[in-house]
């Protein structure tokens, strides 16, 4: 039996790990060049290295033969289900729902209060030591759509409570009731784009979400309405809001792009009323232990054949689980 974990922590960093699996570290080195820590038939469990480029992380998919779990350090796991036909059926592919939802919540709304005090331009005005003052609009008394309701889309909004919005509508793939109010369904977000003042996108990047932002979508918002997109660049039709902000309709904050990295010369960098960060939503001070804390639990259930945390799909079947983003 297999009993190899990789791990892209080292292990001996790890407190709590259970016993009975050989602990491996691999993260593919700075330049993806390291060399696999061990055979990798005999890996049963590979942690995906996090912040590494695409091509490390998938690198060893197609040589795991006999894996049984692929585990995420990410919330979103397209770059994983884009490359199901290279992993072998029966394989539990699990996201890291718990880990990012401080980090991603916390910078959503960085973004958000950014964007509509005019930080970026006082930022600015401070190189050239100019003082300007004015009005600016506040998040307090505006309407907040959040587009991806799941673990994320509810810490964004545990953390605009304290804001004084008027209220927030939420959207997920389906309708469903919560403590803090009524869910909509997808199909609803058209109809209540209009009335959003800023509109937070944290939906993972499916089939479905993919370009859903497009040209009616962005025509639906309101004069002077602020897209945050703190989920997956491509969820955007970038072409689309282009020529919405150049026309100056509504503004942006970018935690993603597509294309992403954002290369030099890009319009988007210096069109109107857009605020980009380097995908930063996961990685702070919250990411390690809170990853580390999943790693352990994780395994100790998969050590004692105890279901899984956070399974996405298993392969070769249909989808048993998911994140609700």
């Amino acid at each position: 039996m297999t009993s190899d974990v990789w791990l892209p922590i080292p292990p001996e960093e790890i407190e709590g790990l259970p016993e009975g699996p050989r602990y491996l570290f691999w993260d593919g080195g700075d330049d993806g060049d390291q060399p696999f820590p061990g055979d990798p038939a005999e890996c049963a469990v590979y942690v995906v290295p996090y912040m590494k480029r695409l091509s490390v992380r998938v690198g060893p998919l197609e040589h795991l033969t006999n894996v049984r779990v692929i585990q995420t350090l990410t919330a979103g796991v397209d770059d994983i289900t884009a490359r199901l036909s290279v992993i072998a059926p029966g394989v539990r592919l699990c996201n890291a729902r718990g880990v990012h939802e401080t980090s991603t919540a916390e910078l959503a709304l960085t973004l958000t209060l950014a964007a509509l005090r005019g930080v970026p331009g006082f930022v600015r005005a401070q190189q050239q030591e100019r003082w300007e003052g004015g009005f600016r609009p506040s998040l307090a008394d505006r309407n907040v759509l959040i587009v991806g309701y799941g673990a994320i889309g509810a810490a964004i909004e545990d953390r605009l409570a304290p804001f004084e919005v008027a209220r927030v509508a939420r959207i997920a793939r389906s309708r469903r009731t919560t403590a803090r109010g009524l869910v909509h369904p997808i199909t609803d977000v058209l109809s209540l784009l209009p009335d959003a003042d800023v509109v937070i996108l944290c939906t993972p990047l499916t089939e479905d979400t993919r370009g859903l932002v497009d040209a009616d979508f962005l025509g639906r918002m309101k004069d002077g309405a602020l897209l945050v997109n703190v989920a997956r660049g491509p969820v955007v039709d970038t072409k689309a809001l282009l020529a919405e902000l150049e026309r100056g309709r509504i503004t942006a904050a970018l935690d993603v792009t597509d294309p992403e990295p954002l290369p030099p010369g890009h319009p988007l960098w210096q069109a109107p009323g857009v605020l980009i960060s380097p995908h930063v939503g996961g990685p702070s001070s919250a990411f390690l232990p809170r990853a580390q804390r999943l790693l352990v639990d994780q395994l100790t259930r998969f050590v004692h054949r105890e279901p899984l945390r956070n399974v996405v799909l298993t392969t070769g079947s249909e989808t048993v689980g998911a994140n609700g983003r």
